[in-house]
Parts: C-alpha cells; structure tokens; sequence
C-alpha cells in the first residue's frame, strides 16, 4: 500500500522550505502540484521521480490522481505553495480520504506560511492576535466572507488577507477597505509583499487611508494592523499586548492607561478620517466625559488645535485665562511648566467683586474684562459661564481684544447657545466649540490639554504630563 504526504513547500524560494518537505520531496515515486510551484522543488526529485501537473483550479483531479496512485503501492507527495494546510490541499486530500472510505495513509508536512514570510519581511505585524481571510469566493459564498471581514474588523485583530485579487475579482478588495475604515484609524498600518521570498518580491508600507487596491495582484499578500500597530524606522510593528507587563522607562502606569483608554475610543468612532489635530481634541473630550455624542457637538475651525499649539510653542502665547478656577485647576500643571505658560482664572481677585457690583454684571464677565486688560492675546477657555463668552465676544468687536484662541465650553440653559453662536463669526481666531447645551469646566480643561500635547497626537500618546 502506498502513501499520501501533503506537503507545503513554503511562499517560494529554497531557504523557506523545511527539511522534513525536501527529505519527502526525494523520496518521492511522484510529485503532484500545480506546474508553477514545480520550479521550487525540481532540483530535489530523485531520478524516474514523475511530476504531474493537473493544471490550475483542478484541486480535486489532483486529489483522485493522488489516491489512485497511491492505491498502486507509490509514494505520493502532493506540494502547496505555503502552508498545505492553509488554502492548501491538506483538507482536500482529508476530505476525499473519507468519501473513498480508503486506508491510504496520508501525512501532512507543515511549510512556511505567505503572511508568516510578509510578516518577517515587514518586521513584527502580527505579534497579537491574527485573522486569516482569503477572498476567493470560488467555494466560499462572499456573504460569508463579508461577516468575516467585519468580525475581524470589529474585533480589532491583525487581519492577513490572502487571494485579494485575480483578473475577475477586481471590487472585493475595494469593499474590504471599506468595512475596514467603518471600524479603524485611516492611520492603521496596511503593508503588502507581492511575490514574498521570490526574486520579484515586493514590498510596499502604507495606512488604510492611503491603501490603494490597484498596487495588489494574486501573488500579493496583505496585512492590515489592529488598533496598537505603529510603523517605526520603516518597521511594521504590533506589540504583543494590549497592557505592558512592565512600564517602560519614563511613563506611568496612569498614561498606560490612558493611552489605551484612547486607543479604545478611537477605535470605536463612528467616522475613522478626522484630520488628526481634530481627532485629538475628540479623543480628549470623549475621554474626560464617555459621551461619544461629542463626535457630533465638538467644533474645531481648521487646523486650530495645531495652530495654538505652534503659537504656544513659539512663545507667542504665555497665558491661558479661564472662566472659572476648576478649568485652570484641570489643566496639566506638568504641561505648563513644560512650555513655560500661565493659567489664570480672575474670579478671585478683590477687583472682580468691586467692578460686578458697581458695573452691574457678573463676576465672571468681570473678571474677563480685568483679564482682557492685562491679557489682550491670551487663550481664553471658557467652562461655566456663557455671560463670560459674550463678555469676551463685545470686547473683541470693541478691539479691545485679540485672543490667540477659544475653547468655548460653558454649559448650562441660559444663552449657552446663544453665547457659543456669538464667538464663531470671528474668522481670524482659532476656536474650539462644544455646541448646544453640553460643556463644562472638565471639558474646556481637557481641551487645553489636548493644545498643550498636540506634539503627541500622531503616535497616540496622551498623558505625558500626568
């Protein structure tokens, strides 16, 4: 009686092929496989040895072939590029074992898998939990393949992609992106190796935003990062868990937290292409209140996040003045120290009280005009009182002030719209708004914060200065 030995040959060049593959190779009475993967193993079949190519897509004539050699008493060994037991023949030749009721021995030899060979070859993508999806939907129903898509999507995993793409399966790869992007950053890593381990390899590092179908063929394998993967020197890296068992030199356990905490929100957006500065203002508001309605309340006029940072930075703002002191007392002390600024709060200053009763205002909106006197350019952030924005909006007009920016965030019942309306006509002036009826005092403290650590916002590393 003879035998069946499945074997994997790996993703196609000699290195990558173990010795148990080319030790059964030359031993072999015949080799079955499809002619292209013939070329890697050519060199090792023993003289006499046959090879038989039944030709590409006829796995199962490949498998009777195999079977009715066998029966004759021959060593079989029936090749798959990769892994055989991934996509591969192994099931097949199982399958078919059983619906012949045959006693034909059959061994199945592991190889190196295309995502195992990408994956070396990018670095260390798949250092977490990993998805394999393939999406040929010559034996699987594309309905299935779509709720797989979107499990691994939901789930966060790190999702290998094989058969993307053939000459008449040219969309399924465009909705893959799609259901991914419901679901992650336009920043996750996406990287592909074409032709892995082959004198035509290739090998292309880019984001799910950026990813472009068109660069992939069949020989291309794909894969797609979970919500910790980062790119660094070039590399393609996804650490091995989501909480570090040990906190690296120089961070804290609370910003280990927090950056997972942001990770989470993130990843739990209902829109994934928010330019960034915006996107870390969101993530800041959502982590201080756990309310994801601020995807749809939180204004940002463009690009304002960096610019008053960049105005921080370059020492051109030295003072945020605040409505309240529970704003100035929830702004990062670190942070202030840091960038070599001052958070003031003018509600307790004996002049506030003396002006409120003899102007007939509140002490808010005294203390914003006594604030505007000493600090025409300062960033004002405004967590309570919408009389203290309205205040500070009339002494714009008057030219009496000149903000170097706004977070807007007062709360309340009372011309809390009203006030959040009168600051945005002010064009030349970087706001941040919290519209309708929400804010508060944690929430304008929390958008300082996110201006004061923009330079963080690309690697997703909040609390620097906890």
């Amino acid at each position: 009686m003879g035998k069946i030995i499945v074997a994997g040959i790996g993703p196609g060049c000699k290195e990558d092929i173990t010795p148990a593959v080319l030790e059964a190779v030359r031993e072999a009475d015949v080799v079955v496989g499809y002619k292209y993967y013939f070329q890697f193993i050519e060199a090792y079949v023993k003289d006499g040895c046959e090879c038989i190519d039944t030709g590409m897509k006829k796995e199962r004539e490949r498998a009777e072939q195999a079977f009715q050699l066998a029966e004759q008493g021959k060593t079989v060994v029936v090749i798959s590029s990769g892994d055989a037991g991934l996509y591969g023949m192994a099931p097949l030749i199982y399958e078919m074992r059983e619906e012949r009721h045959s006693s034909i021995e059959v061994e199945v030899l592991p190889g190196i898998s295309a995502f195992q060979k990408a994956a070396s070859l990018l670095g260390a993508p798949i250092g977490h939990d990993v998805c394999l999806i393939s999406l040929s939907d010559l034996m699987t129903p594309w309905e299935v393949i779509e709720r797989r898509i979107k499990a691994a999507a939901v789930g966060d995993f790190v999702t290998a992609v094989y058969n993307p793409k053939s000459h008449g399966r040219y969309w399924q790869l465009y909705r893959l992106q799609e259901l991914f992007l419901k679901y992650r950053s336009v920043e996750t890593p996406v990287s592909y190796v074409r032709q892995a381990g082959r004198e035509e390899q290739e090998i292309k590092v880019t984001t799910l935003g950026d990813f472009d179908p068109e660069d992939v063929d069949m020989f291309t394998v794909i894969i797609m990062g979970n919500s910790q993967s980062y790119i660094a020197d070039g590399k393609f890296i996804t650490p091995r868990g989501y909480y570090r068992e040990q906190v690296k030199e120089g961070s804290k356990i609370g910003q280990d937290i927090m950056i997972e905490s942001f990770r989470t929100i993130e990843s739990e957006l209902h829109k994934k292409d928010y330019p960034l500065d915006h996107k870390w203002a969101l993530l800041h508001a959502i982590h201080t209140t756990a309310d994801f309605d601020m995807e749809n309340i939180l204004y940002t006029d463009l690009g304002a996040v960096e610019t008053i940072y960049n105005k921080v930075k370059d020492g051109m703002v030295k003072t945020i003045v605040s409505d309240v002191t529970m704003v100035t007392s929830g702004i990062r002390k670190g942070a202030l120290t840091r960038l070599g600024i001052e958070a003031k709060c003018y509600l307790s200053d004996p002049r506030v009280a003396e002006m409120a009763n003899k102007e007939g205002i509140t002490r808010t909106q005294a203390g914003i005009r006594l604030a505007v006197e000493e600090h025409p350019d300062a960033l004002f952030a405004f967590g309570n009182a919408p009389t203290a924005l309205m205040e500070l909006c009339d002494l714009i007009r008057k030219g009496k002030a000149h903000p170097a920016g706004i977070i807007a965030a007062p709360v309340g019942f009372v011309h809390v719209r009203e006030s959040k309306h009168m600051v945005k006509p002010f064009k030349d002036i970087p706001k941040i708004i919290v519209e309708g009826r929400k804010g508060g005092s944690n929430l304008a403290a929390t958008l300082c914060n996110a201006i004061l650590t923009f330079d963080d916002a690309a690697q997703l590393k909040p609390g620097r200065d906890l």
